[in-house]
């Protein structure tokens, strides 16, 4: 699996989370944002505010995460951004993971694939799409959907990752409700994840794994024993990596630490350059992560 030859070349299992605020980045993207209208220039600041971080973090990472949302809500030119932290993430040779835990019937998640990870055929050529090389995928349309989306991503050489149990305390609204014949619909969900697992012993097809409740992550382990977990909730949500040992029996590719904020505003708390101390933090948490796997 591309991603576990990664995870070894870089010494890795540590993906920097992209959450861009346009009301909260770093100083030095703010004070160089260009632009002709608002749209443009926050779109510009955003671009320039996660390159900075990607510079300052990267080296201690195997992959970053951005959050869609994060930049579409600035219409066309937050897509452009989007695309120009896509390319300079590969050429620091990152891997990229598209967030934007994506859901639909047959037709729709099969154009999500070609959207996030794929290529679109047109009568004036091909199309690519954002180029990513995996992304989220809400489950609760079905397993009709969840096919959809991993044969999609796999034609391509991509990967999906399913949220099972998520890190936001509003998961045990339904993911922990107990089901007919036994156990929490989590459960469930990871054994579709499971049933879904490729040839290989770690499979294209992986779980999202909230490291704000360490307690299942054991169980999770014993039901998708080839999946490979991407473990969000680090640092400000308050998941601490410690917790999260049984992610790696497999071996460290199998378990992906996902941190945003706590490297982002790292000079917050402890001072200093947002670079120095973003980076400081990120290699702090690639050492704790590394020494588990």
């Amino acid at each position: 699996m591309r991603l576990a030859a990664a995870v070894e070349a870089r010494e890795s299992q540590l993906v920097l989370g992209l959450d861009p605020d346009p009301a909260r980045l770093w100083p030095v993207a703010v004070d160089g944002a260009s632009g002709s209208d608002p749209a443009s220039r926050a779109a510009d600041a955003v671009e320039r505010h996660c390159i900075a971080l990607i510079d300052a973090a990267g080296p201690a990472c195997v992959m970053v995460k951005p959050q869609l949302a994060c930049f579409e809500r600035l219409g066309a030119a937050g897509r452009s951004a989007l695309g120009a932290v896509v390319e300079h993430s590969h050429r620091s040779g990152l891997l990229v993971l598209a967030d934007g835990k994506r859901g639909d019937i047959d037709v729709s998640a099969a154009s999500y694939c070609k959207s996030l990870v794929g290529s679109t055929a047109t009568p004036f050529g091909e199309v690519e799409g954002l180029g990513a090389d995996a992304f989220t995928a809400n489950p609760y349309m079905g397993r009709d959907t969840l096919d959809v989306l991993a044969s999609g991503a796999r034609e391509v050489g991509a990967g999906v990752f399913v949220l099972v149990r998520t890190s936001n305390p509003g998961a045990a609204d339904f993911e922990d409700l107990q089901i007919e014949g036994g156990g929490a619909l989590w459960e469930r969900v990871a054994v579709a994840v499971d049933e879904m697992a490729d040839e290989g012993t770690l499979s294209d097809v992986g779980a999202v794994v909230g490291a704000t409740a360490p307690e299942h992550v054991a169980r999770m382990r014993e039901l998708m024993p080839r999946a490979v977990f991407l473990l969000p909730g680090v640092g400000a949500q308050g998941g601490k990596v410690e917790d999260l040992a049984p992610a790696f029996a497999p071996g460290r590719a199998a378990g992906l630490v996902s941190a945003s904020r706590s490297i982002v505003f790292a000079f917050e708390e402890f001072g200093g350059d947002p670079a120095d101390a973003a980076r400081s933090q990120a290699e702090s948490l690639r050492e704790t992560a590394w020494a588990l796997g």
